[in-house]
């Protein structure tokens, strides 16, 4: 497999954690390691709070050894205040700093940050500049293809980026109106790759290692970036690693191994964040590895209700035991439309 270069820091091709705000903290982001993350990003720290001392963005910047190469993601839509954070964040030792500029969410947005700066390209300009210039490290953006349909720019912001100094971009094919709804567009990271001289990082809708082969063969990209296809699923990484490497997939996990992963996901987060806030985060993440088994309406019920990691082992233990449930005792064969005579 061969490597990707940013800067001075190479990675691995296979496929990166993207930056999710409230599920890529450490926890996750070392067991998505273990699977094969090659690269990983935190989740978004606020300039502001960090060059204010807020001990929450400080929290949100701690790496692990195991967690590297990764960049620290900065958001925020004053210059001297993202460059800044920037030389802030070196304190925690980070490989690349990463500049989001396609978060959608309409407390981010709604006050100029995040995706909001796709309508101003002077200002997000000013902004990599300065961040560029601060820091010791690459640094990359991300972004999404447009504020909406009838603003669809992605292809002149790459550019914007390049020309100011970012070593590399990641572009997310959905645009701000679209949320995390509809299809991503894969063809605006295809012209973008074509355009560029940068590393272009593609990001949107893999969710199996087929798909992210299909995102490499497709748009030519440097790098998959995989987002909300590994919640609960961390073991795609393995996936999509070995489909690379050697053209085969390897088998999913079963759900006792599915249940084991959920349970040790949680320990992590517990070691990190102590229980009460942990298991409050928990809720969300149980759900996700519940997705799709038997009984999984009425597990998500008992997900909401944990409060301690003995709740989340019973839990692990009710889905096991649903399952077995349902292998010994098969739906009953259906004779009415016989056509015996």
């Amino acid at each position: 497999m061969t490597q990707l270069k940013i800067g001075n820091i190479s990675i691995r091709r296979t496929a990166a954690l993207a930056p999710m705000a409230g599920v890529a903290d450490r926890a996750f982001r070392e067991l998505c390691r273990e699977y094969g993350a090659c690269y990983t990003v935190t989740e978004m720290v606020s300039a502001k709070g960090l060059t204010m001392g807020s001990l929450k963005s400080a929290q949100l910047m701690e790496l692990g050894e195991t967690d590297h190469p990764a960049a620290i993601q900065l958001f925020g839509d004053d210059p001297e205040a993202m460059a800044r954070a920037a030389e802030s964040a070196m304190a925690c030792g980070p490989d690349l700093i990463d500049i989001n500029m396609g978060c959608p969410a309409p407390k981010i947005a709604g006050n100029g940050g995040g995706s909001a700066l796709m309508k101003n390209p002077d200002l997000a300009w000013r902004i990599i500049r300065a961040v560029k210039n601060a820091s010791p490290v690459p640094v990359t953006v991300k972004f999404r293809k447009g504020w909406d349909e009838a603003h669809i720019n992605a292809l002149e912001f790459a550019l914007m980026a390049q020309d100011a100094g970012a070593d590399a971009i990641a572009i997310h094919g959905r645009t701000r109106a679209q949320m995390y709804s509809g299809q991503a567009d894969w063809e605006i990271i295809r012209r973008i790759k074509e355009t560029v001289s940068i590393p272009v990082i593609g990001n949107g809708d893999v969710d199996t290692p087929q798909k992210a082969l299909d995102l490499y063969r497709q748009t030519g990209c440097d790098l998959v970036m995989v987002g909300r296809g590994a919640l609960g699923a961390p073991w795609l990484f393995a996936g999509i690693r070995q489909l690379l490497e050697t053209g085969c997939c390897p088998p999913p996990p079963s759900l006792v191994e599915r249940m084991e992963v959920m349970v040790r996901h949680v320990e992590k987060m517990i070691h990190y964040k102590g229980e009460p806030v942990a298991l409050r985060e928990a809720r969300k993440h149980c759900g996700w590895y519940l997705s799709g088994i038997r009984g999984a309406a009425s597990l998500r019920r008992m997900a909401g209700q944990i409060t301690v990691l003995e709740d989340v082992r019973a839990l692990a233990a009710e889905a096991v035991r649903l399952q077995e449930e349902e292998i010994a005792s098969p739906p009953p064969v259906d004779l009415s439309s016989s056509n015996t005579v």
